[in-house]
């Protein structure tokens, strides 16, 4: 009997050019997604050798596509967009706003037509948060103020590009690509797909939430694991699928909210870890799938069009993230940790111009612009954020830079008039108000111990001062800001934040100005805490060794109490 051996061949070649390329990008440095594409274009059919099933390939590129959203779905939180709301909403639209402008002006000169230039720019407007979340866990800041904001805005990205798939196909035809079904006219188009996107989003917010979790829990208390994974994985490709086929809505979609309404059980951090595997694995046979389109002429053939992409992708947009983060006040590092965010283009990108090429609205070569454009700027990633530091340095040795864009005539980095000298005598300076912060706070509170906050987090600072605690807004790394919450009358310094890489230039700036003063430092590893004793750093607390003692500590009080 001969078999069709086409699906096993593919995966099989994907996998294994996958698995070698991206090694070879780790050891050189690089995110692993970087030799994912390469992997793809050695598989494509523009490169010489073995040449993949594509029709294939793309099929298993959608299931690549279903999961990764309801991965983003999953690890959404409104809580934390919230938190951020007044940085990442403002600044993410017009961030778009400003990118897009920049491709469709590109796209214009190429003699592209208007809705081509439209989908072009918004493809090159969002940047991956694949690549984002790996650069700042590698970079241990994901849970740092720096770390949210740059999720947050990459967030608002995901939600408008969720909006643009659910738009653009009913937008086509206006558009200059297909027309709708049946020619309808345009408000139509847009009120029955508006008007199917509701019904969907609506059913699962108030039947999916209370249906879906219910069923996990059903399924948890089977104590079967492979009945748990399988249940999370059905519930992902099911809903993706079933939302395409009744309501007309992407499986991009689809997915995004079987993530969110899974997001509302207490399994769904199990959810998350159960299914990441299988997530991890489609999402590389997506970048193989995406990199077997990429045509490596279009670097020949059209160099200035590549150059003119990856510059809008690592400055134009990156440009403008910087000044309106400095514009809405906030401080010189983050501005450039969420330029350095911002600086690539990943998965929706892809799935973007792959609407845009099926609704007839983009000529083949945007594909391969984009596609050279998400790779080079991902490989490139790393390196700019090796440039924030130096950066940094460059701009605060110009006293000018400073204080005309990052401090200059701002409120918040100053304490209020009205805190008296009794209070900023001999009390902590408490530097981050996250959630061990929160804590440390609360306590000092209750014992009547004079405290004054200090966190990069404008909305906390803002809200800790309506409540009547002193707080600055500001990076405690910079000797002005420690100086404003009164440093040299300070009888401790607390680091609770988790951003551990600025931990000595603070203990360094609080010791010249008091040299007296107690420090107290938080860290995760085992690591950077030995590093920081051994630097004399003052008191060190690593978050699971105060656990084991605590819960040490109460299994023996309970022995005890029992003989």
């Amino acid at each position: 009997m001969h078999h069709n051996l086409n699906l096993i061949t593919t995966i099989a070649a994907a996998f294994g050019l996958a698995l070698c390329l991206g090694f070879a990008a780790a050891r050189m440095k690089l995110p692993a997604l970087v030799g994912y594409l390469l992997a793809g274009i050695l598989l494509g059919p523009f490169t010489p050798g073995y040449i993949a099933d594509v029709e294939l390939a793309n099929q298993l590129a959608e299931i690549g596509v279903m999961l990764l959203m309801f991965g983003v779905g999953l690890h959404f939180s409104l809580d934390d967009l919230m938190e951020v709301r007044r940085i990442a909403l403002p600044g993410a639209i017009l961030q778009i706003t400003v990118a897009t402008l920049l491709g469709l002006g590109l796209a214009l000169l190429m003699g592209w037509h208007f809705g081509a230039g439209l989908v072009f720019g918004l493809a090159l407007s969002v940047a991956s948060t694949v690549v984002l979340l790996r650069a700042l866990e590698e970079r241990g800041v994901l849970e740092t103020v720096n770390g949210r904001i740059a999720v947050g805005w990459l967030v608002v990205e995901d939600l408008v590009m969720v909006i643009v798939l659910v738009l653009l196909p009913a937008l086509s035809g206006w558009l200059g690509g297909k027309e709708g079904a049946g020619g309808d006219s345009l408000w139509s188009t847009l009120a029955i797909t508006l008007g199917e996107v509701a019904l969907f989003i609506g059913l699962m917010l108030v039947v999916g939430r209370k249906i879906f979790p219910w069923l996990l829990w059903q399924v948890a208390r089977t104590n079967s694991r492979e009945l748990f994974t399988l249940c999370v994985i059905a519930a992902a490709v099911g809903i993706a699928y079933g939302s395409s086929e009744l309501f007309g809505v992407s499986f991009a979609l689809g997915a995004f909210f079987a993530g969110m309404v899974l997001r509302e059980s207490d399994l769904s951090h199990r959810a998350a870890q159960e299914s990441l595997p299988l997530r991890d694995a489609f999402s590389v046979l997506f970048f193989v799938s995406v990199g077997m389109l990429f045509d490596p002429k279009v670097i020949v053939e059209q160099p200035l069009q590549v150059l003119a992409t990856v510059l809008i992708i690592m400055v134009g947009k990156s440009a403008a993230a910087f000044v309106l983060v400095l514009a809405l006040r906030y401080p010189l590092h983050t501005a450039l940790t969420v330029s350095a965010s911002l600086a690539q283009i990943g998965e929706f990108s892809f799935i973007l111009i792959a609407l845009g090429l099926s609704l007839g609205l983009l000529p083949p070569e945007a594909q391969s612009l984009v596609l050279a454009g998400a790779i080079i700027s991902i490989a490139l990633n790393p390196f700019t954020f090796k440039l924030v530091d130096p950066l940094q340095n460059w701009l605060h040795a110009r006293g000018a830079v400073r204080s005309n864009y990052h401090r200059r005539l701002d409120p918040l980095a100053e304490l209020p008039a009205s805190v008296t000298s009794e209070k900023m005598t001999g009390q902590v300076v408490l530097v981050g108000y996250g959630r061990v912060g929160r804590r440390i706070g609360a306590a000092l509170a209750r014992r009547g111990v004079s405290y004054v906050v200090v966190e990069q987090n404008r909305e906390m600072v803002q809200k800790l001062r309506q409540d009547g605690v002193p707080a600055v807004a500001g990076n405690a790394a910079e000797p002005e800001v420690l100086i404003q919450a009164h440093i040299a009358r300070a009888g401790a310094l607390v680091i609770a934040t988790p951003d551990t890489f600025h931990v000595r230039a603070m203990i360094e700036i609080a010791r010249a100005l008091n040299p007296a003063i107690d420090t107290v430092v938080r860290t995760h590893s085992e690591e950077e805490a030995n590093l920081l004793r051994k630097e004399n750093a003052g008191a060190v607390f690593m978050g699971e060794h105060e656990l084991a003692k605590g819960m040490s500590s109460y299994v023996l009080e309970r022995l005890e109490q029992r003989k």
